[in-house]
């Protein structure tokens, strides 16, 4: 059954070719798929593993292949676009060279490749919608996919919730993955909103987004995303104010205000059947000592995908108290530890470098370019990133690879949109010294 799913994957690559040559309705399906599939490739089982370590402890359980991969590209080598170096890329290809660093430092070096190769597919993912991103009408359409995914995940934890489930999880599996991927939906929608954008069915987006992280009675989804509406609501109107953004700004006060006793609420019920924080609370700190230790010893690391083994055999987790029943088979809850216990200090750097070199160009280009609406979608995207950053504080999703699919949207976006301004300058720089040199008719 395994090699059938490979076939089909693979099988796919060719078929999306044919498809997206079809004409332009069919890309622009194509580009909702990119926005629908990060949330249902594992539900749906739309993934396969060319070599499956489905027993594995760590986030990377393979050499994994899913359709929305075969989808990326397909677009990647039917797009046709003006060749220029994609913007940021360099950033992704850093932190792959840590992880590829790794492998050398680790007691089980194919399981640290597992993620080298996960690395790889995102970044085919960036470079694809980085290509398409000069189109305002494809980011619109990879908006319609997230709009489709998060209201699939709303009617799904509403469902768990009526279910008596404390805290739902849609169809991710976790209501931590949920939380952290609904970021990259909930805030470039409610941007969109506030550049003028009047579709009911984005609207519809940003409801169903306060919805599930309702649901998750996620902490970190509840707090990170409010982080991120704050730093939007404040920053957009600095960027430019009008009409149509005063009433949306209306619109998402009055939301939060309906959704904060609701969230509260969620968040109440998952304490008091949960008991005390207290014993939660010492729980990660012994997972951040456990880190430190590894990070200390092994300042370069013990290899990507490694942390729960290493945790666990050398004694890390035992001796900083990290609790046998719950907590030897995940991960420290803080990214940039993780980050840097399995790849060390370049992996750290590289990491952090990551997330701050598309805050930094998302919001360059949203300031500089003030008239233009796609400013307003960077700025929605860099808000997701910002709010992801701090949220990489307490979780280590990010290195699953359906998170890392919708940061790859995120910083193709911004990369595409970067781009496409690099192109337009160099392009009127241009203009005048054609004009300059050419040749002067006589009268």
């Amino acid at each position: 059954m395994r090699y059938l799913a490979i076939l089909a994957i693979l099988l796919a690559f060719p078929l999306f070719c044919l498809w997206l040559k079809q004409g332009r309705r069919q890309r622009l399906w194509a580009y909702a798929l990119i926005g629908l599939l990060p949330f249902t490739v594992s539900a749906w089982n739309l993934d396969a593993g060319l070599i499956n370590w489905s027993g594995w402890p760590g986030y990377a359980k393979g050499a994994v292949i899913t359709l929305l991969d075969s989808l990326a590209l397909a677009i990647l080598v039917t797009h046709r676009s003006p060749k220029a170096v994609t913007p940021l890329l360099g950033w992704l290809l850093l932190y792959i060279g840590a992880a590829v660093l790794s492998i050398s430092m680790s007691e089980t070096p194919m399981a640290s490749g597992f993620y080298a190769f996960q690395l790889v597919r995102i970044v085919i993912l960036t470079v694809a919608i980085a290509r398409i991103s000069s189109d305002a009408e494809a980011i619109r359409w990879i908006a319609y996919g997230l709009v489709a995914a998060i209201t699939i995940q709303a009617a799904m934890t509403i469902l768990q919730r009526a279910s008596g489930t404390l805290q739902a999880t849609g169809t991710m599996g976790h209501q931590n993955l949920l939380g952290f991927m609904t970021h990259f939906v909930l805030l470039p929608l409610l941007a969109m909103l506030l550049g003028g954008e009047r579709s009911k069915l984005i609207m519809l987006g940003v409801i169903a987004a306060f919805v599930v992280i309702i649901a998750s009675a996620s902490r970190g989804a509840v707090g990170f995303s409010g982080l991120g509406v704050g730093i939007l609501l404040v920053l957009s109107p600095l960027r430019r104010t009008t009409g149509h953004k005063r009433r949306i700004l209306g619109f998402a006060a009055v939301t939060l205000a309906v959704a904060a006793p609701f969230a509260y609420a969620s968040l109440q019920d998952r304490f008091e059947a949960q008991g005390t924080q207290s014993g939660a609370g010492e729980e990660r700190r012994a997972f951040e000592r456990a880190a430190n230790a590894i990070w200390s010893d092994h300042p370069m690391g013990v290899g990507a995908n490694m942390y729960i083994i290493v945790g666990n055999t050398k004694g890390y987790s035992q001796r900083a108290g990290v609790n046998w029943s719950s907590g030897m088979s995940t991960n420290v809850h803080n990214a940039y530890l993780l980050a840097a216990a399995e790849t060390g200090w370049p992996g750290l750097i590289a990491f952090i470098a990551l997330f701050t070199a598309p805050i930094v160009a998302g919001l360059r280009f949203a300031f500089v370019n003030r008239r233009d609406p796609k400013g307003e979608v960077a700025l929605g995207f860099t808000a997701a990133l910002i709010a992801a950053a701090a949220h990489n504080l307490y979780e280590w999703i990010i290195f699953v690879y359906q998170a890392q699919y919708m940061f790859a949207i995120a910083l193709g976006v911004i990369a595409g949109l970067a781009r496409e301004r690099h192109l337009a300058s160099a392009r009127k720089c241009a203009a005048p010294a054609v004009l300059a040199h050419k040749p002067q008719t006589q009268a």
